[in-house]
């Protein structure tokens, strides 16, 4: 097991990188399927945003629920441990924002 010597440290091997702490802000707003997703992160290719999504299912923070409709689609949501997420991810995003305000800088919102 890795060792750490902050909890920083841990939360940022956890949540950190470009896109894991956008698609946690996204879910957390409900379920979504990869194709909402993918809308939502113009940005992302579609390679990044799987890869970035089955490394959120393996640390336990997402599941996915693949759906026999018509047609086929599967859907992702927080688990509980990464629900227990939703206040850091708050903070950034008020963070963010607040920031973006003080520096004229634009926000496209999906």
């Amino acid at each position: 097991m890795k060792r750490y010597h902050c909890p920083v440290e841990l939360a940022v091997d956890v949540i950190g990188g470009k896109w894991r702490p956008v698609i946690l802000a996204h879910l957390k707003e409900g379920v979504h399927r990869y194709g909402e997703l993918r809308r939502r992160m113009p940005d992302v290719s579609e390679k990044m945003l799987t890869q970035r999504l089955r490394e959120l299912e393996a640390d336990g923070l997402v599941t996915r629920r693949a759906l026999v409709a018509s047609p086929p689609h599967v859907e992702y949501a927080l688990t509980d441990e990464g629900r227990s997420l939703a206040p850091v991810l708050q903070a950034l995003y008020d963070w963010g924002a607040a920031r973006a305000e003080r520096t004229g800088t634009p926000i496209d919102a999906a």
